[in-house]
């Protein structure tokens, strides 16, 4: 447990959000509240209200940071992607980011609750913008025919999404590693199926 008892001086809104962000790991979003927060940085609750005007503003700035580990997660793993074939690549990119966002999900099950908690899709726009730039990058290189394209965003995301809370914290979170992987390389492939031109 994180606890800054000695903060005095410096951005105190930098350290709120710090704490704010170990207790979304630990406890996911209904865990984050204004008064435990402050306690544990070591400042009045009075002093977090200058900061966030509620306990909204908190959560919007925790999910703020779960969406930044996300995207760098997601990026981490396409930069990985290599190949000639362009089609190829792309095909593989887009599997990449599927399978970086459900990693993310099932690493940090609090942060992945936070990050989807009342927020709006400008919010999301990191790891939203990697999918849709992954389904352009497929459409442009040919493997994927140009009608099938649209709306093909909400597909990938709905898939993924929906296989990391069955996975994470719903009916098969006690699945055995080697279970889900192969459970999701199967959702993969049938996205690929789906879209393939």
């Amino acid at each position: 447990m994180l606890v800054v008892s000695t903060y005095h001086h410096g951005n105190l809104r930098e350290a709120l959000v710090e704490v704010a962000v170990e207790i979304g790991r630990e406890k996911g979003p209904d865990g984050i509240v204004l008064r435990e927060v402050a306690r544990r940085t070591g400042v009045s609750h009075n002093a977090a209200y200058r900061h966030f005007a509620d306990r909204g503003a908190l959560l919007q700035a925790v999910a703020a940071v779960a969406l930044e580990e996300m995207g760098a997660a997601i990026q981490a793993r396409l930069r990985n992607v290599r190949g000639k074939d362009p089609a190829d690549r792309a095909r593989r990119r887009l599997r990449a980011n599927g399978q970086a966002y459900v990693e993310y999900a099932l690493a940090e099950p609090g942060l992945f609750q936070v990050a989807f908690n009342n927020v709006s899709l400008e919010e999301l726009s990191g790891p939203y913008d990697m999918l849709a730039a992954a389904l352009d990058e497929c459409r442009d290189t040919g493997w994927m025919a140009p009608e099938k394209r649209a709306g093909a965003e909400l597909v990938c995301w709905s898939a993924a999404h929906g296989f990391a809370m069955l996975y994470g914290t719903g009916p098969l979170r006690g699945a055995p590693p080697a279970a889900r992987r192969a459970d999701l390389a199967r959702l993969l492939d049938r996205i690929e199926d789906g879209y393939r031109a």
